[in-house]
């Protein structure tokens, strides 16, 4: 594999092209088509997607549901604490990011809203994070529910008003501190066109951590080590990738969490299995794609793993290039913001 810097993948990104807010409709925004063999580029909408999609192909969706995994508390003292959910451990006990961490030390306890739900701290992991003990009565994901916020993304400043709006519209198994984004660009309608144009949709699930944020802080991006995440692909849904592959057509991928699982599961003639497991692929330049053919994506960050995933299916002189061209377009960039069709 090519021995690449972290800073091979930087790009200049003014502060006022990071979407703040999702725009009215999900399908309405822009997208920018990058052709990986001829490196050109064109641009749609997102609505324009169909246009991209063939009778066989397989569309992979990845359906996992975010957690409104961000919780504020206040200990004996009356000092509020921040919980963020990162892992369940047991039914009852997390992995969590707490903050301020200083004073979150073993046997301190946490109340949520009048005592409808209690922590306490019961060890300490490392630098911010401990495994925290819940008490409650009742269904801890409905109250989750009532006391969570969403727990957007740190360059996202701005309060969410419609909470829904950091879900995809088919999230259904929940498990993730962050959303599957590239996927908030699809409505029904555009699900059901899809559908009637005999684009087969098959769903997987890949539960995203907040390790997808985390910097590459390793001056070659060899030497960087991957966070691990939790995925599951059941028989109906393999069957239709294989139906696809087997028939020649194309795999298209909604989302860099959608590739990492299927590159994780694939053979070497891009074939699946059914199965469920926890993945750490890193995908980089010189990583060659067994499975996915296509992919639907946003636009990420800075030196980011994401980027580098991107770039080993497109090539990177062709990502840097249409960067650089949505940057001087004026394109919305990160989480809620418009769309790349790597073709």
């Amino acid at each position: 594999m090519n021995n690449f810097k972290t800073k091979d993948f930087s790009y200049e990104l003014p502060e006022g092209l990071i979407a703040q807010t999702p725009i009215k409709e999900r399908d309405h925004s822009r997208l920018l088509v990058l052709d990986k063999e001829r490196g050109t580029i064109s641009h749609r909408h997102f609505y324009n997607i169909i246009e991209y999609l063939n009778q066989g192909d397989c569309l992979v969706i990845n359906d996992t549901k975010v957690l409104p995994a961000r919780l504020f508390g206040v200990r004996s003292s009356g000092a509020l604490v921040e919980f963020l959910l990162l892992k369940r451990i047991d039914h009852n006990k997390w992995e969590t990011l707490v903050k301020p961490g200083k004073k979150a030390k073993i046997g301190t306890e946490i109340i949520f809203k009048e005592g409808i739900l209690r922590g306490k701290i019961i060890d300490i992991l490392n630098e911010g994070t401990r495994l925290v003990e819940f008490q409650y009565s009742g269904i801890f994901e409905e109250i989750l529910d009532k006391l969570g916020e969403m727990p957007l993304p740190p360059y996202i400043h701005e309060k969410l008003e419609d909470r829904d709006r950091y879900q995809t519209i088919y999230a259904n198994n929940l498990g993730s501190a962050a959303a599957p984004t590239a996927g908030l660009h699809f409505n029904e309608n555009l699900l059901k066109e899809i559908a009637e144009k005999k684009v087969s949709i098959a769903k997987l699930t890949l539960h995203v951590g907040l390790g997808t944020f985390r910097p590459v802080k390793t001056e070659y991006i060899s030497e960087h080590t991957m966070h691990s995440e939790y995925y599951q692909l059941d028989d109906s849904e393999a069957e239709k990738i294989n139906l696809a592959k087997k028939a020649g057509k194309k795999i298209v991928s909604v989302g860099t969490t959608t590739t990492r699982t299927l590159e994780t599961i694939g053979d070497s003639k891009g074939m699946v299995k059914p199965c469920q497991g926890w993945t750490d692929i890193f995908i980089y330049p010189g990583y060659n794609y067994k499975v996915v053919d296509s992919l639907i994506t946003n636009f990420h960050l800075p030196e980011s793993t994401l980027l580098m995933l991107v770039s080993a299916l497109a090539g990177k002189e062709n990502i840097m290039k249409a960067y650089k061209e949505a940057v001087n377009r004026q394109y919305r960039f990160f989480s809620f913001g418009d769309a790349m069709l790597i073709k």
